[in-house]
């Protein structure tokens, strides 16, 4: 008996160490399959023991944020059961209707509004008292700040980051102890952040799962999760259903995970009844509300495989493991790699240059070694970096003590992989099917060295077509995506070549007020910018400094020839078309190519966009003119006129 508790003892402090990295951003310390095992052996054995420590993270709904001002929850934030066995989902459905959504892998979050306008928003933190993070309510999407129900009105939710953004921003991070593990740890940590505007950089989203309180009499979930929607929120993806047609329900959107359908990360599914006030009557368990909700967790599927070798990929300041292997097939899928993420993990799994690796797709999306078996021999680090072939060494982080692999080079391809992520951005060429992930992969090939070389992939397309998460469709999806950017308007392009100091606003100026030929004309001759409004003499100077040096120079050469610049005439200096007008520009469009050449095309002519409808709008521009849309209703209410796109060229 003593022994189990001595082993209580070690499994709670464990645990709980893990979870204050979990939920408050920090070096992750172990995946969730640990977890998982950790924690179920916890509360076998203080079942068999009774004996439960007043701290353990069986009873405890989660961990409170580091910093900021704590608040007690009007309503405690309880924490669902969880199971990872169907019969018992059934047998909680019962004969009453249910709902199935998504159980989302972020942060939990609790929003008041009262009089219409939102007053509080709350982490969850240990389910009784949170962090009162009201400041960045202007930072997070997925909520409006206003809404129409006028009484109290409390909703909860979860706060994410997607795999796309997750993944753009991580490769952004050049300091590897700022690096994060998943999409859920890089939440945590930003909504831990001070700053506003870099909370806001991260695009951290909302996600409404409960309706906790109105005013009104609403005795339906699903009816709440539909009023949410009315009011502006982004709502969690439902199903209603029953227990005779849960079991189908729960293999169809585990199809949707599997089949790499959710951009969100998930970690399970959620079930609850639709009859709210017969869920309110439950009782309280430990932490967990009984009839609140049950949630459905994956069970781990793992496969064994031997290990071929490992891949070094280079990635901004870092040069990564990635385990690559005899195929194994798991969740449906066969898988090849995992990425080992530095020389410490390599370590602490003790793998070798032969050895067995134990494999599982975290959250049924990441492929993860978990365990290690007959290692033999020592994994060679590589001397050279793969892109440029320059020394590498071995760095430890102060903090963590974390070894990784650096490359020497502070020229390498792969250290300046933020300016191609910029150059195929949305405000850059916008060419579709470039990640980070992606470009880095192509980079590390050889395929990609400047920007030119992004319109000559053409000529790798038969070994992409081969690689791991590419095929026909995709490689041909990128050839279009490709071939369509050779179009390109000159604000793009200028915001494109990342030229220091020279953003979207200042390209805009430029070509405005001097058009491209005359762009380039002025950085030949060295004649400057400063006579160009809201430019000036250190953005002149760092414009003639870009194309003094020849690798730009001559890069911007051989990229020109590739491309088609849109002709946009020099803006009439007054009287413009839209002089003196703001317009909201909303929906698809046709006539431009995307809203962005919209936008230009009325600032050309004097006017000004701005991203929401007030008293100061003069025209809103809409092709579904008769939308209900929020954008359509506050216009219809402040009687401002509401234009399709023809008729805007038509007038102006």
């Amino acid at each position: 008996m003593e022994e189990k508790r001595l082993r209580i003892d070690e499994l709670t402090e464990q645990l709980n160490l893990a979870s204050d990295a979990y939920y408050n951003g920090s070096e992750e310390l172990m995946s969730n399959y640990e977890w998982d095992l950790l924690f179920d052996e916890l509360a076998r054995l203080e079942e068999e023991t009774g004996y439960v420590r007043e701290d353990s993270p069986t009873g405890n709904t989660g961990y409170e944020a580091s910093g900021g001002e704590k608040e007690t929850h009007e309503y405690p934030a309880l924490s669902l059961a969880k199971t990872k066995e169907i019969p018992q989902l059934l047998e909680w459905a019962g004969d009453r209707a249910v709902w199935l959504s998504w159980k989302l892998d972020g942060l939990t979050l609790v929003l008041t509004y009262d009089g219409g306008r939102l007053t509080k928003i709350l982490t969850r933190g240990n389910g009784t008292v949170g962090t009162n993070i009201t400041f960045l309510r202007h930072a997070i999407s997925g909520f409006p700040q206003e809404i129409a129900d006028k009484g109290h009105f409390v909703v909860r939710g979860e706060a994410a980051i997607s795999y796309t953004d997750f993944e753009l921003i991580n490769d952004m991070i050049e300091d590897d102890d700022e690096k994060y593990a998943n999409p859920r740890n890089l939440a945590s940590g930003t909504l831990n952040l001070d700053d506003p505007a870099l909370v806001k950089e991260r695009r951290v989203r909302f996600h409404a799962f409960t309706l906790v309180h109105t005013d009104g009499e609403m005795d339906s979930w699903g009816a709440r999760m539909d009023y949410l929607e009315r009011l502006g929120f982004a709502v969690v993806d439902r199903e209603a259903t029953d227990a005779a047609h849960l079991e189908d329900a729960i293999a169809r959107w585990t199809h949707r995970v599997e089949s790499g359908q959710m951009d969100i990360p998930v970690d399970g599914l959620v079930i609850c009844y639709d009859d709210t006030a017969y869920a309110a009557t439950g009782s309280v368990t430990g932490h967990h509300a009984t009839r609140a909700g049950y949630a459905f967790k994956w069970k781990d599927e793992s496969a064994d495989t031997r290990l071929d070798h490992i891949e070094w990929s280079c990635a901004v300041s870092t040069i990564s493991p990635v385990a690559v292997f005899d195929p194994v097939q798991l969740e449906g899928t066969t898988v090849t790699r995992a990425s080992l993420c530095n020389i410490s993990e390599i370590e602490r799994l003790g793998i070798g240059k032969t050895c067995t690796l134990s494999i599982i797709k975290a959250n049924k999306i990441i492929p993860k070694c978990i365990a290690v078996k007959d290692a033999a021999g020592e994994v060679e680090i590589p001397a050279q970096c793969p892109v440029c072939h320059a020394p590498t060494q071995i760095a430890v982080s102060k903090n963590s003590g974390t070894k990784t692999l650096r490359c020497t080079n502070p020229e390498c391809t792969a250290k300046n992989v933020k300016k191609f992520a910029r150059f195929v951005s949305r405000g850059g060429m916008d060419i579709d099917g470039f990640s980070t992930r992606t470009m880095l992969r192509f980079i590390n090939d050889g395929y990609i060295r400047e920007f030119a070389d992004i319109y000559h992939l053409r000529e790798h397309f038969k070994e992409i077509e081969q690689q791991e998460g590419f095929g026909e469709k995709s490689v041909a999806n990128m050839e279009l995506a490709i071939e369509r950017s050779r179009e390109v308007h000159p604000v793009n392009l200028i915001f494109a070549l990342c030229i220091p100091m020279i953003g979207a606003d200042a390209a805009k100026r430029i070509v405005s007020a001097i058009g491209f030929d005359a762009f380039l004309e002025r950085m030949k001759n060295g004649e400057g910018f400063e006579d160009i409004e809201g430019i000036g003499g250190e953005r002149s100077s760092s414009i003639l400094a870009w194309y003094g040096n020849e690798k730009n120079r001559e890069g911007l050469a051989r990229l020109l020839p590739e491309l088609h610049v849109e002709h946009v005439p020099v803006a009439e200096r007054a009287g413009g078309s839209c002089e003196g007008l703001t317009f909201v520009i909303t929906g698809d469009v046709h006539h431009f190519k995307n809203r962005d050449e919209f936008t230009a095309y009325v600032e050309s002519r004097g006017g000004k966009v701005t991203g929401s409808v007030s008293k100061k709008t003069d025209y809103l521009v809409n092709n579904d003119a008769a939308s209900n849309s929020s954008k359509n209703r506050k216009a219809k209410e402040l009687g401002i006129p509401i234009l399709t796109e023809d008729e805007f060229v038509e007038r102006f």
